[in-house]
């Protein structure tokens, strides 16, 4: 199924207008297309709950500390927004990476697990406090849906039947994920107060208050958990704690605003939280490689 599929988005991206550059947003809501015709350095991104395909060539994805390498016929599903650090490893230009990513609707997800007969039920879990497992898995992709993604990317050849047959292929996809060998992972998160759902609630108030100073004890309570079990199922679920969490949160949207915004890089770090620009100027070393005045001159041009 990947060939098509390879395909199909060849001929997409290859209709994009000159200047445009992957990724590529689609008119179909929350899918996007991806290319590259040459193996990429690492790049620092937040990935949102999705589904992602590659149909040729392969890429690795980091988390935290965890590694996942993915290529053709295989697919990475991301059930939590987390940091993330991605590399294009297999490209070129006679036979480019190609892939593309479906953004989930947690609203959806809840909706097709309450119609399913026999939901999957999440593992039981090892301690009191539960034990939420990965937010994160490879699994191949083909059967129903590899089917599934194959019509959602060619809806974009008739766009009056998007807005009509879309939302029912995506409600599809939800269902094989849930019905698929991985089905309790996906089910974790979206189950109402389950462990893993209320680690996401305070995941939520970590992204929306990063720049301020965030107790363990406040984003515990968020979660209904004691602190030290927070942190626990925290780190089981994102690969890192919640301070390496907003620490990436903050650097990443002070690359942001000095690349989008015209903001020095003192400026920057005072505006994500940072009190002090020379600890803010060495962990944003240590992240991209480069002092963050010579990062964004890198940055510009591109």
């Amino acid at each position: 199924m990947s060939q098509p599929l390879a395909e199909l988005l060849k001929r997409q991206t290859d209709a994009q207008p000159p200047g445009n550059a992957s990724p590529f947003a689609t008119a179909v809501d929350g899918l996007i297309l991806l290319r590259s015709d040459h193996e990429r350095h690492p790049s620092h991104h937040i990935i949102q709950p999705a589904l992602c395909v590659v149909a040729q060539g392969a890429k690795r994805t980091t988390f935290g500390g965890r590694h996942y390498e993915y290529g053709a016929g295989q697919a990475l599903v991301v059930s939590v927004e987390m940091p993330a650090l991605s590399r294009v490893v297999k490209a070129s230009p006679a036979e480019p990476y190609l892939g593309l990513a479906i953004e989930f609707d947690p609203a959806v997800m809840r909706d097709v697990l309450a119609c399913l007969d026999t939901p999957p039920t999440p593992p039981a879990p090892a301690m009191s406090q539960g034990n939420v497992g990965h937010g994160v898995f490879v699994t191949d992709f083909d059967g129903p849906l590899a089917d599934c993604v194959l019509r959602l990317v060619r809806l974009l050849d008739t766009p009056k039947a998007i807005p009509v047959i879309a939302p029912l292929i995506v409600r599809e996809i939800c269902y094989w994920l849930l019905v698929g060998p991985h089905g309790n992972e996906v089910a974790k998160v979206v189950l109402a107060n389950s462990h893993a759902e209320r680690v996401v609630n305070a995941i939520h108030v970590l992204r929306n208050q990063f720049s301020e100073t965030l107790r363990i004890e406040d984003l515990a309570a968020v979660a209904q958990m004691s602190p030290s079990a927070f942190h626990r199922q925290f780190k089981a679920l994102t690969s890192m704690t919640p301070l390496q969490y907003q620490k990436q949160l903050r650097l990443l949207e002070a690359r942001h605003l000095m690349v989008n915004g015209a903001v020095n890089a003192e400026a920057a770090a005072y505006r994500v939280g940072y009190e002090s620009p020379s600890q803010f100027s060495r962990e944003y070393s240590r992240m991209f490689g480069a002092p963050p005045r010579r990062d964004i001159v890198a940055l510009k041009p591109a």
